[in-house]
């Protein structure tokens, strides 16, 4: 039961900013595409709150 608990708050621990700014540059398929990336992000890409939150 204690092992159930433990796996169900894991997944619903969030991840935090600035690993989900790794994982998108991560994704990126060429090196114009990460810097494209790197710009979003700079500019507050993950940073800003989302209009429709």
């Amino acid at each position: 039961m204690l092992n159930l608990f433990k796996s169900l708050v894991s997944v619903s621990v969030a991840r935090t900013i600035s690993e989900r700014e790794r994982d998108y540059l991560n994704a990126a398929v060429s090196r114009f595409d990460l810097e494209r990336r790197e710009r979003e992000i700079d500019h507050g890409l993950f940073r800003t709150p989302h209009p429709y939150l």
